[in-house]
């Protein structure tokens, strides 16, 4: 016999989802208007630059970061030039051959050789030839932590051990104590998929938010943790309410920002895939109003060869499943039904 109060609720289901799910998409940016790891307003110049062949402007860019101290934005612009010269060079092969012990050139030739190797079936040995120029990196300007994240994914790579990473690591710390580059470098190492564990991932990145600079993002890094956990099985080993604790602490990190700001997109995004595992999705869709046009590889990457169309699919899933929950007949505020004429 079927089950009529089961079809009952799956009618009122799909009866919410049409009613809502419009009006849920308040605050959401249309599809064509988000963006997959759009630059800053820094950054962008600098890459418009480098696709002419110039390097004036990243030189300028990267050398005003050191100056500054500014060593967050600089390991970030590092990333995207070096993931840049991955299939434009030239630019930066003119920097070199013009000022070939310019740190700046130095710390941007040091991250694409990393990342040149990382997926060669060779990583460990090719990357070994790599450990001078991260060297070079390092010494051209003894302030900066950014070559030392550099070296301890580096060290993650060629399979070092403990020991040689708590080296690098004390080095890194020694320079900037909150940096979080390196917090997230140190994190992918003690991780269950490479040299740590589930529980010493979390010991780690829970203590490093106990210690983190009001409104840092290391205070974010326990749902880096949930992350990895979540995508890589074991969900016998972290109690699950350990996992909401973590993703109600990026929701405060997230919280501290403006909406819609490129800095925290990162955070924002792997936030809403955390909570879209733990089910919790009005804490989700609040994070893609948070997020705004700014759509980031990671984490999608990580489940789909196509990230954008990833997150914008999973951005209407949160909307339908919030839309279910939401009462055909919402009541009103004098405690009966909405009537037509109520406003």
């Amino acid at each position: 016999m079927v089950d009529t109060m089961a079809l009952l609720r799956a009618f009122i289901r799909t009866a919410r989802m049409v009613k809502n799910t419009s009006r849920l998409a308040a605050g959401l940016p249309a599809d064509d208007e988000v963006l997959l790891d759009a630059p800053d307003e820094r950054l962008a110049p600098a890459l418009v630059a480098a696709a002419r062949g110039e390097y004036d402007i990243a030189a300028k860019l990267l050398a005003a970061t050191r100056e500054a101290a500014e060593w967050e934005n600089r390991d970030r612009y590092a990333r995207r030039l070096a993931a840049f010269a991955r299939t434009r060079d030239e630019w930066l092969q003119s920097w070199q051959s013009e000022s070939p012990h310019d740190p700046d050139a130095l710390l941007v030739k040091a991250e694409l050789a990393v990342r040149r190797w990382w997926d060669s079936p060779a990583r460990a040995e090719l990357l070994r030839e790599v450990g001078p120029l991260i060297a070079a990196a390092a010494e051209g300007d003894p302030r900066d932590p950014v070559p030392w994240r550099i070296a301890l994914d580096h060290a993650r790579g060629t399979n070092a051990g403990h020991t040689e990473f708590e080296k690098l690591w004390a080095e890194a710390v020694r320079r900037s104590p909150h940096h979080y580059g390196c917090h997230v470098a140190a994190l992918k190492y003690l991780s269950a998929a490479w040299y740590g564990s589930h529980r010493e991932c979390f010991d780690f990145a829970e203590r490093a938010a106990q210690d983190a600079l009001p409104g840092s993002l290391v205070q974010a890094l326990p749902v880096r943790a949930a992350f990895a956990y979540l995508t890589e099985g074991g969900r016998a080993v972290i109690p699950p309410e350990r996992l909401d604790e973590a993703a109600d602490l990026a929701i405060a990190v997230s919280a501290a920002y403006a909406p819609a700001d490129p800095w925290p997109a990162e955070v924002r995004n792997l936030l809403t895939y955390v909570l879209i595992r733990l089910e919790r999705w009005q804490d989700a869709l609040d994070q893609l109003r948070l997020i705004g046009p700014y759509a980031t590889s990671f984490p999608w990457d990580r489940v789909s060869d196509d990230p954008l169309g990833q997150f914008l699919e999973l951005r209407d899933g949160v909307r339908l499943e919030v839309a279910s929950t939401i009462p055909l007949h919402p009541r009103s505020e004098h405690g009966g039904r909405a009537r037509s004429g109520d406003h």
